[in-house]
């Protein structure tokens, strides 16, 4: 695969998440690549970023015309219909980054569209470390994996689940347990918290094996994501301790910094990993 230089970044999806990996072109993705398009359901939120960039012109009203003038499609929207957004984009043979994993927990038929149209469907690593170990020990058979994810209640959706489960985040004084169970339940009611659980089990392909537990925790000032893997190879154990996103208290700041470096990874063609 030939990747020139620098390399069309169009933006779909310009809150918190989309912006700062826009603006951190100018400095950890320099020469690498440019931001050539951002799009928004909310026009305002384009304008703003373009403002940021110094690039008004950078404003796409409508995705096709964000797509037409892109290499790379850095998806942040969280929308519903994100299946259908990078579909899309891999049918017009662009590579695409995804960040609402959770949106994609089964891409199998993205992968297919991907190769049949030789481009790429890349998902950062997210909140979460260890990634590539337990991608490898997965490979002769898990036994169990326990993620569980501590935040700040203000870090957290009041969503209606907790709200049929009549639990209040407001009204949280101690270490609470707000949600134990699996992978495709945790994505459905927490989706703007969750998404390292739906990446851990894309990498592992052992959804049915792994518990997701989220405690809300008022005197936590970081993100904690804590995963314990049980399998043929051993055990593993892998805490984060993230700090938040400067601009979304609901995302770790090291979500945003993988999918840069992904970026990255992807412009140089270099990987240090599996």
């Amino acid at each position: 695969m030939n990747i020139y230089h620098p390399l069309k970044l169009g933006i779909l999806g310009c809150g918190a998440i989309g912006s700062r990996i826009a603006l951190s072109t100018k400095k950890e993705l320099k020469g690498l690549c440019r931001v050539s398009g951002v799009h928004d359901i909310h026009l305002e939120k384009a304008q703003d970023l373009a403002k940021k960039l110094k690039g008004m012109k950078l404003v796409k009203e409508t995705f096709p015309s964000l797509i037409m003038g892109s290499d790379l499609i850095v998806e942040a929207t969280g929308a519903s219909d994100v299946r259908r957004l990078i579909g899309l984009a891999l049918q017009r043979k662009k590579h695409v980054l995804c960040m609402s994993v959770g949106k994609i927990i089964d891409p199998r038929q993205l992968v297919r569209l991907a190769k049949m149209n030789n481009c790429r469907l890349m998902i950062p690593s997210g909140a979460i470390g260890g990634i590539d170990a337990f991608k490898a020990a997965s490979l002769v058979g898990v036994e169990e994996i326990v993620l569980t994810t501590k935040k700040s209640p203000n870090s957290l959706e009041q969503t209606d689940y907790l709200k049929n489960k009549k639990i209040f985040l407001s009204r949280i004084k101690k270490n609470t347990i707000i949600f134990e169970g699996n992978v495709e339940e945790a994505v459905k009611y927490f989706p703007k918290n969750i998404n390292v659980a739906a990446t851990l089990a894309l990498a592992t392909q052992a959804k049915e094996k792994i518990k997701i537990v989220i405690m809300a925790c008022p005197n936590l000032k970081n993100n904690i994501h804590e995963i314990k893997m049980s399998g043929e190879q051993g055990s593993i154990l892998c805490r984060s301790e993230n700090r938040i996103c400067p601009d979304n208290p609901k995302t770790s700041y090291l979500a945003v910094l993988s999918a840069i470096q992904t970026i990255k990874d992807f412009c140089t063609g270099c990987k240090v990993g599996t």
